[in-house]
């Protein structure tokens, strides 16, 4: 390792002898007002505490360039942005004082380059986005935050992201100031305080150096998240003159997934598990292990990073590429997908482990991947709708995921649908008989109250979907979304008439109205005109409006269609009830017939090579 050298710094001191850069490789300014109120707040208490003690903030590390006296800072940017912005709003507090010419001095000043040139330039030169305007301007304007803020706005330069986070906190720092230090005396004392007594070391080293010690004392993680020191470990790795292009291929993954407000770290962990054999004792990666799970000499060795790492950067960015498709209920070909779009609709926004698998089998022929996506609704409707612990779940898709792995690299076409529908057969089918007890039980006490209510639509909607595929004698499923636009009807009204009450009192005697009127069989959907017109009628009066239903599921509660001997609807018929009134029995029995109809609806089936 280079030489390190190391420097104690006061505040004043350091912004007096050194320029820092903020490479555009660097994590951009990340702090909220908490932050920032934490660190002003520290000071402050300190400075009442014991005034007369030093106050030792934690190490800056940076990497000498090739002019004189310039840093690039390799760990401390946050602090050091905030300390920056920290004395931009001390100088305008103290215009007209003689604190307001040192200080400005602190912030911006001339020297001579290699050239002999006089150059004049900020003490801080953040690199990232247009970070380097943004403050500049901020420094020419001397101003309050919201003039400031207006102005850069009006200037043309694009403030988004990490430069609003520079405007906010500003804007903290002034609002601090002001809250607690109002008076000139309070102010100066600060100042002083500030100029004088809060310090920190600063180690410096080479680029590759620092990046190495900027590993060791952030202790595998603490005080940064893994994605940070994934990204790191990778800058370790290649040239000094690879930076831009690496920080560039870096931000395909982290800005896709920022747009679309993925949680990066829960991304990571899928893309491990789904690409590579965890050995760890349960077979998943935490989101606080992922830094270690990488160090790890065989885990290093099965990435490549270290040796192969713009190689290792493009399969993470595939995999966000598909991560995002898959999210948004499209297939592996990046196209809208039906199959896709109903197990989004199952999953909701709570549910992501099957990721895993998903990530897993990515590469697998269109055809088969489509194919594939029903058994695995099927799989985690019988796991979501008897409630099983996630835990359980991850503990398994981590396993199956290296056997998908291994079945999407097979390059015969009959020996891949083989293996997968052995797959399918010994993962998910084992697996839902097992569950099958569970599921029927958990069903025959169904209520609205029982699962989310997207997910009651849903089982509405497929079960209202495959009825009427059934009735037509289909077997072209679509997308859900027709019935999506459909109304849940409490066939026993949720808000009734003190008669209607009764009269289920007398029919139902010993039934309570609120949880019958609650649970699966008293639910059907109903097009919203007519359920404007059913309304909370008796079951007698909304006979005619169901029989008006163009879906077979509601309509046959009043009346089963009778077509032929052996056709689609008779052989239908077998599975469904019309009802004459409506009481606790009856709802009883629908609810029993829906259970029965879900066991058609959520099934395996072979995959087959077109």
């Amino acid at each position: 390792m280079a030489k390190i050298s190391n420097n104690q710094y006061t505040i004043s001191e350091a912004f007096k002898d050194c320029f820092y850069v903020i490479p555009d490789y660097q994590r951009e300014y990340v702090w909220q007002e908490k932050e920032v109120v934490q660190l002003l707040q520290d000071i402050t208490d300190q400075m009442e505490v014991s005034g007369e003690q030093d106050y030792f903030i934690g190490m800056v590390l940076v990497s000498p360039t090739d002019e004189k006296n310039k840093f690039d800072v390799i760990d401390g940017q946050q602090r050091l942005t905030t300390f920056f912005l920290l004395l931009c709003a001390l100088r305008h507090r103290f215009k007209g004082e003689p604190q307001h010419a040192l200080i400005e001095q602190l912030i911006a000043t001339s020297y001579s380059n290699k050239d002999g040139d006089v150059v004049k330039a900020l003490k801080l030169d953040p690199r990232y986005e247009n970070a380097s305007e943004v403050i500049e301007k901020m420094v020419a304007l001397n101003d309050l935050p919201e003039p400031t803020k207006l102005a850069i706005k009006s200037s043309g330069i694009q403030s988004f992201g990490s430069l609003d986070n520079l405007l906010d906190a500003y804007a903290t720092v002034h609002a601090f100031l002001e809250a607690n230090l109002s008076s000139d005396k309070d102010l100066k004392k600060f100042w002083g305080y500030l100029s004088n007594s809060v310090v920190f070391i600063q180690i410096q080293t080479d680029v590759s150096s620092a990046l190495k010690i900027f590993e060791t004392i952030n202790e595998r993680g603490v005080g940064l998240n893994p994605m940070d020191l994934l990204k790191n470990l990778l800058f370790t790795n290649v040239k000094q003159e690879e930076f831009s292009k690496l920080k560039n291929e870096w931000k395909k993954i982290t800005g896709p997934l920022e747009k679309n407000k993925k949680k990066p770290l829960r991304f990571l962990r899928y893309f491990l598990m789904a690409n590579y054999s965890i050995s760890n004792e349960n077979g998943i990666v935490r989101e606080d292990l992922i830094y270690d799970w990488f160090i790890d000499k065989d885990n290093a060795e099965l990435c490549k990073y270290k040796e192969k790492p713009f190689e290792f950067i493009r399969k993470i960015n595939l995999n966000v590429e598909r991560y995002l498709h898959f999210s948004d209920g499209r297939g592996n070909d990046g196209k809208a997908n039906v199959a896709m779009d109903n197990l989004m609709k199952l999953c909701g926004g709570g549910f992501s482990q099957h990721f895993v698998l998903l990530l897993a089998i990515a590469n697998l022929p269109k055809s088969l991947f489509d194919q594939f996506i029903p058994q695995l609704e099927s799989f985690l409707f019988y796991y979501i709708f008897t409630k099983t612990p996630t835990k359980e779940l991850e503990r398994h898709f981590s396993a199956w995921a290296d056997e998908l792995r291994v079945i999407s690299e097979i390059t015969n076409e009959e020996r891949q649908q083989y293996e997968l529908n052995e797959f399918v057969k010994n993962r998910f089918e084992s697996s839902m008989e097992s569950k099958a007890s569970e599921l029927s039980d958990a069903l025959k006490r169904y209520t609205i109250r029982s699962m989310q209510k997207y997910r009651t639509r849903y089982l509405l909607a497929k079960l209202t979907q495959h009825v009427d595929i059934e009735y037509r004698g289909s077997s072209k499923t679509g997308k859900l979304d027709g019935y999506y636009d459909l109304e849940m009807e409490h066939i026993l009204p949720n808000n009734p008439e003190s008669e209607l009450k009764a009269s289920f009192a007398k029919s139902s005697p010993e039934s309570d109205y609120d949880d019958y009127k609650n649970r699966l069989g008293n639910f059907t959907l109903l097009e919203k005109p007519i359920n404007i017109v059913a309304s909370n009628n008796f079951f007698d009066d909304k006979k005619a409006e169901y029989s008006k239903c163009k879906h077979y599921l509601t309509s046959s509660i009043v009346e089963l269609v009778e077509v032929g001997t052996n056709t689609s609807i008779t052989r239908l018929n077998k599975k469904l009830k019309s009802f004459p009134d409506w009481n606790a029995e009856n709802i009883e029995l629908r609810q029993e017939m829906l259970a029965e109809l879900v066991k058609d609806v959520w099934k395996t089936s072979v995959i087959t090579v077109p």
